[in-house]
């Protein structure tokens, strides 16, 4: 069964950083497309960033402030978020794609205050 388990969210002050981890089971994190999304409260869903393969996207409004990247032998996904602006607060999700299935995590809750 593939489960996905966030971690390292919390407070932390605009300007701070963070790092989030995603550990896997069942599922490759190297093998598979996986990426992150947040909601912000009382807003749709929204694309954070994704790795597959040897390739890294990202949303305009994260690109050059987060960095997604992956740990084969822990077989666990990060995102490291810096210059974090209270925008960014929100529940963070990890996602795992494999063929026609898509996993999720339950998410971690990030807060950033002014």
């Amino acid at each position: 069964q593939v489960q996905l388990v966030e971690s390292g969210g919390g407070l932390v002050q605009a300007g701070g950083s963070l790092r989030l981890s995603c550990a896997a089971s069942g599922i490759s994190v190297s093998l598979n497309a996986m990426g992150w999304y947040r909601q912000a409260s009382g807003k749709s869903r929204e694309l954070v960033g994704i790795i597959s393969g040897g390739s890294t996207t990202y949303a305009d409004s994260v690109k050059g402030r987060f960095t997604i990247s992956r740990d084969s032998a822990k077989n666990t996904m990060y995102v490291e978020m810096n210059s974090l602006k209270p925008e960014d607060t929100a529940v963070y999700y990890c996602s795992a794609r494999r063929g026609p299935m898509t996993y999720w995590g339950k998410g971690i809750l990030v807060t950033v205050s002014s």
